[in-house]
């Protein structure tokens, strides 16, 4: 209940200002044919209707997570779109009520207005405006071009107080939503692999998601992502694209069936320890720690896979236990509530919606409307989640400053 105000307000801000917006733009194009007018009318009324029920449904309805993820961007990007043209039509009212007061002009009511009279709408101040609100959509534009392969190196000390003196000081490696089926840009795609290299992780996590749909898809990038290796391993787990569930449907298949074999065995062939819903036990000088996968589990409607009691099975005896599972919404769904023995869980799926504000001291995205753990590094008494915004990119081909990421961490004992 209490995004409803925020949502309910801002689609009145919507509503109120496209009436604003609306007589703007045709008192600036007044020359325009009536049938042209018309046309006009009825496309941007039906944008911002459709674009408000869409939002509603995106966020209380069961939607496809892309298809939300385009409603939600759209709404935000709208907003953005909007708030960069107002200032320039309130300074054109402002100038227009100055005239009137100081130069004491009288206008009839329904009288038209010459081009030429003083307080007529200034067509360089909407037009002005006009191009103001086309810098977020030159953004996403650029966000296409440039954003999809500027993959960021985010550097991330993790404390663990139980940590073994021997893993002090160790560094591991994640990433996550690889989604090959939409890569363009091989080369890119290579370049992003020896930036994670570079870091000489002494293992690394891969969170999910190897592709979109198919196993096959990621046949072109598998020579690539089998370039990923650690000293103490590579450790993976599912992601919810991963089984084939929105090509072949939820019901089981001989298609779908083999779609998952093949995915199985190419996490073999990359040289990725697959985690199905069990554990690892890492050594370094003698002592242990343990590294768990579970196959995915999510709230709403996505699946739950994953077996928690299965994976923990036998770890009692291990001081630091480290989880992968793929969709951040599990850590508040099950093991807060049933795992306190789990002291870090690393997942992705978010993607940060590919859209929205990262900096040290803060971040946004439209996607925090969604999941209450979206991005980066989360505590609640000794339990901890990161969120991986992905490597790759699903739907919009591009990110704007929710960057591609490669996470390394550094474990560290308290």
């Amino acid at each position: 209940m209490g995004r409803l105000p925020f949502i309910i307000a801002a689609c009145i801000f919507i509503l109120v200002f496209d009436v604003y917006c609306f007589k703007a733009i045709i008192s600036v194009f007044k020359k325009w044919k009536p049938s042209t007018k018309k046309i006009f009318t009825v496309a941007y009324w039906s944008y911002s209707i459709l674009l408000i029920i869409g939002v509603f449904a995106g966020i209380y309805l069961n939607l496809f997570l892309t298809l939300r993820a385009i409603i939600l961007v759209a709404f935000f990007l709208t907003v953005a779109c909007k708030m960069a043209m107002l200032p320039f039509l309130v300074l054109d009212d402002l100038r227009r009520l100055f005239i009137k007061i100081f130069r004491k002009k009288t206008v009839i009511k329904d009288q038209p207005i010459s081009e030429t009279d003083p307080i007529s709408r200034s067509e360089f101040l909407v037009k002005a405006g006009l191009v103001a609100a086309a810098v977020p959509l030159t953004s996403l534009s650029w966000g296409i071009i440039s954003g999809a392969y500027d993959y960021q190196v985010r550097r991330v000390n993790l404390i663990l107080p139980n940590l073994p003196k021997a893993f002090d000081g160790i560094t591991m490696a994640q990433i996550s939503d690889i989604h090959s089926g939409s890569f363009y840009n091989k080369t890119a795609v290579k370049g992003g692999v020896e930036l994670l290299m570079a870091e000489k992780p002494d293992f690394v996590f891969f969170t999910g998601d190897l592709v979109n749909n198919l196993t096959n898809e990621v046949k072109d990038y598998q020579d690539i992502f089998s370039k990923v290796k650690a000293p103490l391993g590579v450790y993976s787990s599912l992601g919810n694209h991963d089984y084939g569930d929105y090509y072949f449907g939820k019901e089981s298949s001989p298609a779908k069936v083999k779609n998952l074999k093949d995915m199985v065995d190419v996490h073999k062939v990359m040289g990725y320890d697959l985690l199905m819903n069990e554990h690892r036990r890492l050594k370094v000088d003698g002592e242990e720690i343990g590294i768990l996968g579970i196959e995915n589990w999510g709230m709403g409607r996505f699946p739950k896979y994953g077996k928690m009691e299965l994976a923990v099975q036998n770890t009692d005896d291990l001081p630091v236990k480290l989880l992968l599972s793929h969709d951040p919404s599990h850590w508040r769904g099950e093991v807060l509530q049933k795992y306190p023995q789990i002291d870090a869980m690393f997942s992705g799926h978010t993607h940060g919606m590919q859209f929205g504000v990262r900096l040290k001291e803060y971040q946004w995205s439209p996607v925090q409307y969604i999941y209450k753990e979206w991005a980066g590094l989360y505590q609640e008494q000794k339990q901890q989640l990161y969120v991986n915004v992905g490597y790759g990119f699903l739907g919009y081909p591009g990110r704007v400053g929710v960057l591609p990421e490669i996470t390394v961490f550094t474990l560290k004992r308290a």
